[in-house]
């Protein structure tokens, strides 16, 4: 026998035999252990986990008997239905882990969760923690404001308090914003949509920064959407993606076609027409918004490859 490999041998049985007699001695000086594929864990254990958020309507919201429901849970549910056949798993079960925006990527990136169905914007920032599929919506960051606010743009919230989700992409916004001087108003910080909207309403907030289609439904949902507006031009375009695990291109890759099929094959309009352009609970609301032009290539040539990918 080579007396490197006796070596390595000998040690190997030594450790062995330490952790038997004493616990996890060896385990301090050896590498991490890699978490199984994730196609692997889900067969394993008959368990596929759906990160999805409370408030997000219509993406990822809960309805009047606080179940988790909406457009990206729908989209999560093709994924299962499909591993369900794929697996030969047919009684696949899905437990649900509610998030909010700060808990979202860890959710992901500690395991927590296999897919994150919500509303997220696919970042640069945010791939070196998570890995996103192909994006199923694109919004844009505006204003929602008291209708006798007379507020019409970002331009005039010099000296007025804005409220942002914590963690967003629009929170990152107006920090740069205001690095570079264009931005003179007083930022706070909100858990989520709902609390934001609470602090409108309390008038503890001017303005509100967010995607649109959330203020859309903020506003539908709204004791009087009169009472309110939607404003200003697009701070961001915000690509939105539903979030799995880096480094694991088989689970990705299957889940990217899962989706890219559905939106090729037509039943990802036939959900956006539910979600986008049909009443919706818990209210029965309308939010009456057409799919935008971004989003309809996207149905065409599906694709996760986002802005600042192909522009640099």
């Amino acid at each position: 026998m080579d007396t490197r490999w006796a070596h390595a041998v000998g040690a190997a049985i030594t450790c062995a035999a330490i952790a038997l007699a004493s616990g996890p001695v060896c385990a301090q000086t050896s590498a991490p252990v890699k978490p199984p594929p994730t196609m692997q864990k889900i067969r394993d254990s008959g368990v596929v986990t759906l990160a999805h958020r409370e408030s997000s309507i219509p993406f990822s919201y809960l309805d009047a008997n606080k179940r988790p429901v909406g457009y990206a849970l729908d989209l999560c549910q093709r994924v299962v239905e499909a591993l369900r056949r794929d697996l030969k798993v047919p009684n696949l079960r899905v437990e649900y882990l509610a998030v909010t925006p700060a808990q979202r990527i860890p959710s992901i990136a500690e395991g927590k969760a296999d897919l994150e169905c919500g509303n997220t914007t696919n970042t640069a920032a945010r791939r070196k923690q998570a890995a996103f599929t192909v994006t199923h919506y694109f919004a844009g960051g505006r204003l929602l404001v008291r209708a006798d606010s007379g507020i019409q743009r970002l331009a005039e919230m010099r000296g007025k308090t804005i409220v942002v989700n914590a963690g967003s992409t629009h929170a990152a916004f107006l920090a740069r914003a205001q690095e570079k001087g264009l931005f003179g108003g007083r930022v706070v910080e909100a858990r989520d949509a709902d609390a934001a909207f609470a602090a409108l309403e309390a008038k503890r907030a001017d303005a509100y920064l967010h995607d649109d289609i959330v203020l859309f439904a903020l506003r539908a949902s709204s004791k009087d959407p009169n009472q309110w507006n939607v404003v200003g031009e697009f701070t961001t375009v915000e690509p939105l993606a539903i979030m799995l695990r880096q480094n694991d291109p088989e689970f990705k890759n299957y889940v990217d076609l899962v989706l890219s099929r559905a939106m090729i094959d037509g039943e990802v309009a036939v959900l956006y027409r539910k979600w986008f352009q049909s009443p919706i609970p818990p209210k029965g609301v309308n939010l009456g918004i057409p799919v935008n032009p971004l989003l309809r290539e996207q149905f065409t040539f599906p694709t996760d490859k986002v802005g600042d990918e192909i522009g640099g």
